[in-house]
């Protein structure tokens, strides 16, 4: 593919124009992507990448009605929403329509980052209160507003970053965290610290204002919150006059499948106070919006202070939010999450009987964590064979990353046209790299398998298995340091 600069010419271009804070996927050898179409991404070589990571391009990159809706209504007008225009106002009653009743006035903007801040603003107007309490691992947008209210980000500066009205809570973790699935109410007893972080906040004088959560973590590790969770925690906050904030940036819009919001698979007795959304709301153009209640939005309203953003809610915004919701009606997607990522789970099931390596597999639909570790009964992380693993597979033209606490944890979240060819692809090549991995370190895989073990070859050279060697000896003598290889 003919392209102004060579791969070459663009990194150092990248370089020296661009922030060195910016960073690139695969940093030692990036790729360089020119279209993409569905689930596959393309290079400057027509290379062909399988996209296991862009839950951003919702139904697919490219998607054609997506891009048809854009042209159309971007060839006759775009401009912003203090004029009367019907993109808006149909947009806003179609997206409301897939929420609980009591959620029905929409605030439009570009970004999760400036939507999770909206919705701070929303929850310290009503309630009258300023503090927030997040989850541990949590990671709610760029913003100063929203780094000091994120775990995964204000942690790397030291203790003293944490901001005073910030209160932290255990991330409702069954697999690594303090209440685990052997515990008789995981989801009553981690809302007991909520509880717990309330009273001490009212001790020092200080009240909430909001909690805030994902409703499903996504840098945290691909955590699922434990049943009744959200329920225990939303009456803990109301009764200390906050509100409850479901971030449902990364995993809604139908991508557990079962239900078009994550949110909703801790029951219908649950409903947040505000919901925000972001990424997959515009299949790739920038588009975000802030859900709420009646009584909310009126208090915000109160102060007198006109709420008005410049690109929100424009009619080519409007026009592809609306195609994008069309699109998941009509090429049934969230059937698709449901069946893609059911098997998914049944292809990583047979390999967590085969490879030691894999502690834990968690998710729904094509939301999907396998935590890979070093010794099952420890849970030790296997931070470095995990990153070893992403940068193989990208040589095999298969992108997926790493994340959680500790970056050991496959992280799955792909367009939700994924097919079940995809995930056979994806799993066969774990297995392959795990099979190269054991077999070089001296890991012993599960005895139900080892025949199909034996009978499978894996090409892998010398340097490979060297690489997985000193993975091995460097975890058992020294601390190593965490390649941060994806934001």
């Amino acid at each position: 593919m003919c392209e102004p600069y060579s791969k070459e010419k663009t990194i150092e271009m990248r370089k020296k124009h661009i922030g060195p804070s910016c960073k690139v996927f695969f940093s030692k050898d990036p790729i360089k992507i020119v279209c993409a179409k569905g689930q596959y991404m393309f290079d400057e070589r027509g290379e062909r990448y399988l996209d296991c990571i862009n839950n951003v391009a919702h139904v697919g990159h490219s998607h054609p009605e997506v891009t048809k809706a854009a042209v159309r209504q971007m060839e006759l007008l775009n401009t912003n929403s203090r004029f009367l225009h019907d993109n808006l106002v149909q947009y806003a009653e179609s997206l409301t329509a897939t929420f609980p009743e009591k959620l029905s006035v929409c605030y439009f903007v570009n970004s999760g980052s400036e939507a999770n801040d909206l919705a701070l603003r929303l929850a310290r107007q009503y309630s009258g209160h300023y503090d927030v309490i997040t989850l541990d691992h949590a990671y709610h947008g760029h913003v100063t507003s929203l780094i000091d209210i994120s775990p995964y980000k204000f942690q790397q500066l030291g203790k003293e970053a944490k901001k005073e009205y910030v209160h932290v809570a255990p991330s409702p973790d069954t697999y690594r965290g303090k209440y685990r699935e052997d515990h008789p109410d995981p989801g009553a007893a981690y809302a007991d610290d909520v509880n717990e972080i309330i009273k001490e906040a009212h001790k020092n004088n200080r009240k909430i204002a909001a909690f805030i959560a994902e409703s499903m973590q996504s840098c945290g590790g691909q955590i699922i919150p434990p049943p009744g969770y959200f329920q225990k925690v939303a009456e803990y906050v109301h009764k200390a006059g906050g509100v409850f904030i479901a971030d449902e940036v990364q995993v809604g819009f139908g991508r557990v499948g079962k239900h078009f919001w994550s949110f909703q698979l801790q029951g219908e007795d649950f409903v947040p106070d505000i919901v925000t959304m972001g990424k997959p709301i515009g299949n790739g153009h920038p588009l975000s919006c802030v859900v709420t209640t009646r009584e909310i939005a009126e208090a915000f309203g109160a102060t007198g202070l006109e709420y008005f953003n410049t690109f929100g809610g424009n009619p080519v915004s409007c026009a592809i939010g609306l195609a994008v919701l069309d699109v998941i009606k009509k090429e049934d997607l969230q059937g698709n999450a449901i069946n893609v990522g059911n098997y998914l789970v049944e292809l990583l099931q047979e390999q967590k009987e085969k490879h030691q390596m894999i502690g834990d597999i968690r998710g729904v639909g094509l939301f999907v964590g396998v935590d890979l570790v070093k010794d099952r009964l420890l849970r030790t992380p296997a931070t470095a064979e995990a990153q070893h693993i992403i940068y193989k597979l990208k040589e095999k033209r298969i992108l997926l990353s790493a994340d959680g606490p500790h970056r050991n944890v496959l992280k799955f979240k792909p367009p939700m046209c994924f097919t079940k060819e995809d995930a056979k692809m994806v799993v066969d090549a774990i297995d392959e790299l795990l099979t190269a991995i054991e077999g070089a370190t001296g890991t012993k895989t599960s005895m139900i398998n080892e025949q199909a073990t034996n009978k499978r070859k894996v090409s892998f050279n010398h340097a490979d298995l060297l690489h997985c060697a000193l993975i091995q000896h460097t975890l058992n003598n020294i601390k190593f340091t965490i390649i941060e290889t994806f934001l």
